[in-house]
């Protein structure tokens, strides 16, 4: 696989260690002729290092062996978060340090996610593009009415901190981006 084919969460083999790819951005030098660079930022599924590659298009990667199964978050136990496969209904543990960007986004019984594997082993989970969580602390609104949104500062239920805009009172659900961390609606 050429890294001009590669998309965002390809898992490919660098050093015989797995890495998916988390972002990647195309520059093209204005000389005429000149091949473009492909700029890539690998995360490692075992150690969980980044490596930043700069690259030409014909640059070769060796693609890796997964599967991606469907899972459901059950709970967590102190820094354990436990998952069941939805075909199998086996259970795994994954550590608090091996999900840390993901753990704001869980919530009990959470459906909809996708786990890594490889030759047996989970190597990592992935969390649907939204969540919808509900808003349980939020600053007041200001009185005085504005021509302009404003935005506010509120805890969700997982205990991540958003802007929200002014009207979203607690109680109400919100639908959640888990790539930015940021508010798209009520849900």
């Amino acid at each position: 696989m050429k890294a001009c084919e590669l998309k965002k969460g390809d898992v490919v083999a660098i050093n015989a260690a797995p890495h998916m790819l988390e972002e990647l951005s195309v520059s093209t030098p204005s000389a005429r002729g000149a091949a473009s660079i492909y700029r890539l930022r690998f995360r490692n599924l075992l150690t969980k290092a980044k490596i930043d590659n700069n690259v030409r298009g014909e640059e070769p990667y060796t693609p890796m062996d997964f599967e991606r199964r469907p899972v459901q978050f059950l709970y967590r136990e102190r820094d354990e978060y436990i998952f069941m496969d939805t075909e199998t209904f086996d259970q795994f543990t994954l550590m608090r340090d091996d999900i840390a960007d993901k753990t704001d986004y869980l919530v009990e019984e959470m459906e909809g996610i996708t786990a890594l594997l490889s030759e047996g082993k989970v190597l990592s989970v992935e969390m649907p593009q939204s969540v919808n969580l509900e808003v349980v602390e939020c600053d007041p609104s200001a009185r005085n009415a504005s021509a302009t949104a404003r935005l506010k500062n509120a805890v969700l239920s997982t205990g991540l901190r958003v802007l929200v805009p002014e009207y979203i009172e607690t109680g109400e659900f919100l639908r959640i981006d888990t790539r930015t961390g940021k508010y798209m609606s009520r849900a």
